[in-house]
């Protein structure tokens, strides 16, 4: 399969690939970004180009709409990681390794990038990054927060949560989710002030808010702004 990438204005890369049997030119857009326009073999390449030129407010709008729906090249995990996504023609399965600051996906050639096993892959290293992160960073965080403000916690761990930033239980055991380190620092001192203010009222009630937001003034206002983030991967 012959491939050639042109510069589309408005648009940006469009991946050009002729197919042998392929009897129409066909336009798709990826929940990626990635604009293909496939063409017979014996078309030349400037029939595919403007084919695409022809229908770009078409794929403007599907690419507003995908915007942002899978993990991509180059996007931040955490504090100190980013994707790097690899198409690889010698790759025979979907590949991961954290190097450096690198989470190193490689695919073979012949999957796009928003595939659900490349996508898969890519989440399960982005967790295996984020763990690393968090457990060098929160408890070191909170160590800070609680000594700087008066608080005493029997123990600290990091875990995978799905509903929660984070917890506190009757003996001041704090649990911090590791999908936590995503979030602006500010959030974070929110989510640990949060626990801390647990060791002292374990409930919701008056007293609690009434020591949170002696330490934290407008914690109200951060409980209203860590509302629009979840935790998964690249929240």
């Amino acid at each position: 399969m012959a491939v050639k990438k042109i510069e589309v204005p408005g648009i940006g890369t469009v991946k050009l690939y002729k197919r042998k049997g392929s009897r129409s030119i066909r336009l798709t857009v990826s929940l990626a970004g990635e604009v293909r326009v496939s063409l017979p073999y014996w078309l030349p390449y400037d029939a595919g180009a403007r084919f695409a030129l022809s229908k770009v407010d078409w794929i403007q709008a599907q690419l507003q709409e995908h915007g942002g729906a899978v993990l991509r090249h180059g996007q931040s995990v955490g504090k100190s990681h980013h994707f790097y996504f690899y198409s690889s023609a010698d790759a025979a399965r979907v590949s991961t390794r954290l190097s450096g600051s690198e989470v190193r996906i490689t695919y073979p050639d012949y999957l796009a990038v928003d595939h659900a096993s490349v996508q898969k892959a890519a989440e399960r290293a982005a967790i295996r990054a984020l763990r690393t992160q968090a457990e060098q960073l929160l408890p070191q965080r909170l160590r800070a927060l609680a000594d700087t403000h008066g608080f005493a916690y029997k123990s600290i761990a990091i875990k995978q949560l799905t509903g929660r930033w984070g917890s506190c239980d009757t003996d001041k055991n704090i649990v911090l989710n590791l999908y936590l380190i995503q979030l602006p620092w500010h959030l974070i001192d929110y989510v640990i002030m949060h626990e801390l203010a647990h060791t002292r009222a374990l409930n919701h009630g008056p007293d609690f808010w009434a020591e949170f937001e002696k330490h934290l003034p407008h914690a109200k206002q951060l409980r209203r702004e860590i509302k629009q983030y979840r935790p998964v991967v690249g929240t």
